[in-house]
């Protein structure tokens, strides 16, 4: 139960996460994974692709498909609503740390 609980509180965190990494650069799948565990989520491709999927298709994230060494990755960057989005959960979460910090 707690860590259900747990994993909900922690995609929303996921979702900011993406959301500023991709407004400073583009960002791939594997790049965000280790990125993602660097900090402590313990995150799978089999839940990564599908929220990267689902913020393009809100229209949070725009995705540009590169031959690299003869493969094709996937890479996000914010859009303008994107962009938009993460400035206003940025705020959110600051009033929210201040708020709960020790």
């Amino acid at each position: 139960m707690e860590d259900k609980v747990l994993r909900k509180l922690f995609l929303g965190f996921i979702h900011i996460h993406i959301l500023h990494h991709a407004k400073e650069h583009p960002i791939f799948g594997v790049w965000m994974l280790e990125e993602l565990r660097e900090h402590g989520y313990s995150i799978g491709s089999g839940t990564l692709y599908p929220i990267l999927h689902s913020m393009e298709s809100d229209g949070l994230l725009i995705r540009e498909d590169k031959n690299v060494n003869g493969k094709i990755r996937k890479y996000y960057t914010t859009t303008e609503k994107g962009d938009l989005v993460f400035i206003e959960a940025r705020k959110k979460a600051y009033e929210l740390f201040k708020e709960i910090k020790d």
